[in-house]
C-alpha cells in the first residue's frame, strides 16, 4: 500500500488511500477482516508495506488495526514504486508459513472454504470483459496452470483482484529472490507474477479461490459507488450502522447509512446508500449515494454521488463533486 492513490487525489493528498474511510473503517481495516473471516484461524501478525512519508500518525493507525484482530502489526516500507514482487520483499523477515498477501485498495465479499492442501489459492472474480484483467488459465482439474494479462484471445473469464494465499511463503520469497537477482523486469517493475509462474513450473498447486463481490477503490466515483454496496452488506447482516449520539431536527434517515458519533442532521434527508464520519452538521440538504468524511458542514446542498473529505465545507447547489480535505466552497 506504498502508492499516494493519484487516481482519488484530492482525498488521498492528506490521507493514504487504504485509510479513506468505507462504511465507517478505513479501507485496509475492512480488508483485513474480511480476509481474516474467509480464514477462519487466528492471525499472528499483520504487516503493512507503506511509503515512509506516511508518517508515524499513519503507521500507528495501521498497527492498531493489527492490534484489534490479537495480531502483531509491523510497518515496512517500500521507497520507491519497483512493483509488486519488489513491495513483497519489502516485507520479506515476515515471508514464512502460511500466509495472505493483499493489494489494499480492493474489497470483496466471498462465502468459500480456503484449500487447505493446496500451495497456494488466489482469489478470482468472474467478469464479463476479462481482456480488461489479468486472468487465470485452468487445467481439467481447474487448477491454475497459468496468469494472463490482458489477454487478446479467451483465456478465462476469472480476473486475478489482488488477493493471495501461500501455504508457505518462504518459497514464493525464494522465488522472488531469484526475480532480483535475475532484474526480470515488466515495465520497470519486478511483478508478483513471475514468482507465481516460477511456483506453477515447479509442479505446486494452485487453486482460485471465487469471490461474490470485488469492489475497487480506485477512483472517486468507484470509491463512493463500492462505499454503497458495503453499507448494503452490512445493513443486510443487521448491523445497526447509526451511532447513539447524533442530532436530529426535522431529519429523516433512509437506510443503509453509516452516521458516525456527534453528527448534527437539520431540516435534511440522508440516504441510501451515504456514509457521514464523525462530527459532520448537515443542514437544508438532500444527500444520496455520497461517502463524507469527518468533521465536514455542509448547508443547502442536493448531493448525489458525492465525495467530501475531513474539515471541508460545502453551501451551494452542486450535485456531483468531490472535495478534499478542508477545502470550503460557499
Amino acid at each position: 500500500m506504498a502508492g499516494r492513490g493519484s487516481r482519488l487525489r484530492p482525498h488521498t493528498l492528506t490521507v493514504p488511500k487504504p485509510l479513506i474511510p468505507i462504511a465507517g473503517k478505513p479501507i485496509v481495516q475492512r480488508l483485513v477482516e474480511d480476509i481474516a473471516k474467509v480464514l477462519n484461524q487466528d492471525l499472528d501478525e499483520v504487516a503493512f508495506i507503506i511509503h515512509r512519508s506516511f508518517g508515524k500518525e499513519v503507521e500507528q493507525d495501521l498497527l492498531e488495526i493489527a492490534k484489534r484482530l490479537d495480531a502483531k502489526g509491523i510497518i515496512y516500507y517500500q521507497d520507491e514504486p519497483l512493483g509488486t514482487g519488489h513491495a513483497i520483499m519489502c516485507a520479506k523477515d515476515s515471508l514464512s508459513g502460511p500466509c495472505v498477501i493483499a493489494y489494499a485498495d480492493t474489497l470483496f465479499k466471498a462465502d468459500f472454504n480456503l484449500d487447505q492442501s493446496a500451495d497456494s489459492v488466489i482469489w478470482v472474480k468472474q467478469v464479463a470483459n476479462p481482456e480488461a484483467y489479468g486472468v487465470v488459465s485452468l487445467n481439467d482439474d481447474s487448477n491454475i496452470m497459468g496468469l494472463v494479462e490482458k489477454p487478446k484471445e479467451f483465456v478465462s473469464d476469472l480476473a486475478v483482484i489482488g488477493i493471495y494465499y501461500f501455504k508457505d511463503a518462504e518459497v514464493l520469497k525464494n522465488e522472488l529472490q531469484n526475480v532480483l537477482d535475475q532484474n526480470i523486469i515488466h515495465g520497470g517493475e519486478y511483478q508478483i507474477n513471475d514468482g507465481i509462474k516460477a511456483m506453477i513450473e515447479k509442479g505446486m498447486k494452485f487453486v482460485p479461490g471465487k469471490v461474490d463481490e470485488w469492489m475497487d477503490c480506485g477512483n472517486k466515483d468507484v470509491t463512493v459507488e463500492t462505499n454503497g454496496k458495503v453499507l448494503g452488506f452490512i445493513y443486510k447482516d443487521g448491523e445497526d450502522l447509526i451511532a447513539n449520539d447524533i442530532t436530529l431536527e426535522n431529519a429523516n434517515i433512509i437506510e443503509p447509512c453509516y452516521i458516525g458519533s456527534n453528527v448534527k442532521l437539520i431540516n435534511a434527508t440522508v440516504g441510501p446508500n451515504v456514509s457521514l464520519g464523525d462530527g459532520c452538521t448537515v443542514e437544508n440538504s438532500t444527500i444520496k449515494n455520497s461517502l463524507i468524511q469527518t468533521n465536514a458542514s455542509i448547508k443547502n446542498a442536493n448531493l448525489d454521488n458525492a465525495m467530501i473529505g475531513n474539515h471541508a465545507k460545502f453551501n451551494g447547489e452542486f450535485t456531483d463533486v468531490s472535495i478534499g480535505d478542508y477545502s470550503v466552497l460557499e
